[in-house]
């Protein structure tokens, strides 16, 4: 593995692939649902040898992992459990000798203004090749426990803000939106509704905007919540279950290869 040999904390090739690959095989009936690929996609692979891939978010991205081990580049503790592990697990047991570099950045509890806050040590101080982005569930979530008064506006400004500051900072970077989702179920209200929607709407615009590469996870949880209960993929309508974090790994790598 590049960077550094295999540890308790860093997992052999093998492990990687024993892991990851046992995931996504318990998605065996839902594999017909899937065989589509995302809406959209990369016209041309965005991971080039060589390139450092940071992931950053909220509690999604963040998925556990371990702050102590976080400057380790493809490091598993610090990748988390979740889909960003899977995605990197998948992508290094596929290209072994690419020496690539791969972080998360996630914080759990984020929003938007929250990202900028500690920008410059984990991103633009990481000199990321390809940055990919999952944001947005919080800064409505909060919002309906009443925490924080969050707006679409804001959540849109804050967003362009941040992706012009990252643009100036680092012109060549590919950039990558994964669309903010939630799951009909667990703490997932009507009052959530119609405004997460909005949410979602202007995540999109944000990527059009910047040329980014657009992960649609809202559509790909609706197809799978037609072959099983939604509580199978987030028990609480936020949070993936490991087939759930195993799905997204499979769209994003889709959307970037």
């Amino acid at each position: 593995m590049p960077n550094h040999s295999p540890t308790n904390s860093s997992v052999s090739r093998r492990g990687f692939a024993g892991v990851s690959l046992g995931a996504l095989g318990t998605l065996a009936t839902a594999n017909v649902a899937f065989a589509a690929e995302p809406t959209t996609k990369s016209d041309e692979p965005l991971i080039k040898k060589g390139a450092t891939v940071l992931f950053q978010g909220d509690s999604i991205t963040d998925a556990g992992r371990d702050r102590k081990t976080a400057a380790n580049a493809n490091d598993a503790s610090a990748l988390g459990k979740g889909y960003a592990w899977l995605a990197t697990a998948e992508v290094l047991v596929e290209r072994p000798d690419d020496e690539l570099k791969i972080f998360n950045r996630g914080v759990s509890g984020n929003k938007v203004y929250q990202l900028a806050e500690r920008w410059q040590a984990d991103c633009l101080d990481l000199k990321p090749d390809v940055l990919s982005i999952l944001i947005g569930v919080n800064d409505i979530w909060h919002t309906v426990k009443g925490d924080y008064q969050g707006t679409i506006e804001k959540y849109e400004k804050d967003y362009r803000s941040l992706l012009e500051r990252t643009k100036k900072a680092l012109p060549a970077v590919k950039l990558v939106i994964c669309e903010p989702f939630v799951l009909r179920c667990g703490a997932v209200t009507d009052k959530w509704f119609p405004e997460f929607d909005k949410y979602r709407a202007a995540a999109k615009r944000v990527a059009e905007e910047f040329r980014a590469v657009f992960v649609p996870f809202q559509e790909m949880f609706d197809r799978a919540s037609k072959i099983a209960p939604p509580d199978r993929w987030a028990a609480d309508g936020v949070h993936p279950s490991s087939d759930g974090a195993a799905l997204m790994a499979r769209w994003w790598l889709e959307a970037v290869s």
